[in-house]
Order: C-alpha cells, then structure tokens, then sequence
C-alpha cells in the first residue's frame, strides 16, 4: 500500500502558481481577468474535463443551500464551478499542500474564497464532525486509495441522512494488470 506522502509527492509541481500565471500571461490574461472557464483546462484535469464536471455534478442536486464536501478537491476547479454553478459552500480536502494552497489562491482571483474552503487532509481521516455535510462528491480520487471500506465510512460519517454521495472514478472491471504508467500512477506501488 501506498504511503499518503507518497501520493501527495506524486502530484505536487513546485511551483503551480507561477506555472498557471504564466499560462494565463500567454493568452493575454491576468489573475485579475480570469474566470472559472478559462482555468478550467488546467484545474479540472479529470477524464472528460469540464464537460465530465458537468454531467456528473448537475445529478447531484446541489442547490444554494447545500453544504457540500468535495473529497480530493485537488486545485478546486470542481469546487469553484460547483460554487459558481449552483451557489453552493464547499469545502475541499486534499493530501497535496500545493495544491491546496494553489487552488486557495485561485478561488480568490475568481472572487470564491468567501464560498470555497480547501485544506489539506487525508479522506481516510476527515477533519470535519459527524453530519458536517448536505452532500458531497469525489472525482478521480479512490483510484488513489487502496482502503476504499474506511474512505465510504469517513465520507458517511461526515455526511447527514439521506445526502448524495457522488462518485465519478476509473474503475477496472475485468482480470489483468494495469500498463504503468498511467495519469495517476507511475508503478503499481
């Protein structure tokens, strides 16, 4: 089994933010000018993209009032379009510390950071009291974790009665071993 720092050093940059001001200075955009549109080539980079955001999360029913927990938030690209697109609060957890910190700084250039908080956490240990949430959502996130029986305890510990618990997830659904690398992984290990 994998180490949690393990996973956290597999996906951390060194310098995301500069990486993605960059990125923007090309398209001729700004930390002042940029929307959850334009960043979200870059901070929603699960299978399908946007548009995979899109049709999962609108089955969800999250509405204004909906507190909702996004588990592997990553840099909060699902976070901010699920506050932008259904004016929900929602909090995001990640094992990664630069990404958390980035997708922080990104919720404020967007103007979300009254209605978006990440931190940086473990799903199989949630920092968050009994019934804390109306709903929540995991994108591309148990395929990182071997104890999938304690990640659905802690997420339905956090959660209150009768809340949607979405999951969008590469699964494998035959025998035979997985080609390494893949977008998660580098080895089995």
């Amino acid at each position: 089994m994998p180490e949690l720092s393990d996973v956290s050093k597999h996906y951390a940059h060194g310098d995301l933010i500069e990486a993605i001001r960059s990125g923007l200075t090309l398209q001729g955009k700004s930390m002042h000018t940029v929307t959850i549109d334009e960043l979200a080539p870059v901070d929603e980079f699960h299978i399908g993209g946007r548009r995979a955001s899109e049709d999962f999360l609108d089955q969800l029913a999250f509405d204004p009032q909906t507190k909702v927990l996004d588990v592997g938030c990553g840099l909060g690209g699902s976070a901010r379009f699920v506050a932008d697109r259904y004016g929900s609060q929602v909090t995001g957890i990640d094992l990664t510390r630069e990404y958390v910190e980035t997708g922080n700084t990104l919720c404020k250039w967007v103007g979300l950071d009254k209605r978006i908080f990440l931190q940086e956490g473990s799903a199989l240990a949630l920092p968050f009291a009994e019934a804390s949430f109306d709903g929540a959502y995991m994108l591309h996130v148990g395929m990182n974790i071997e104890d999938k029986e304690k990640l659905a305890e802690e997420v339905a510990r956090v959660l209150r009665s009768g809340a949607v618990f979405g999951i969008y997830d590469v699964m494998r659904t035959g025998p035979g071993d997985l080609a390494f690398p893949v977008p998660w992984a580098t080895t089995a290990g």
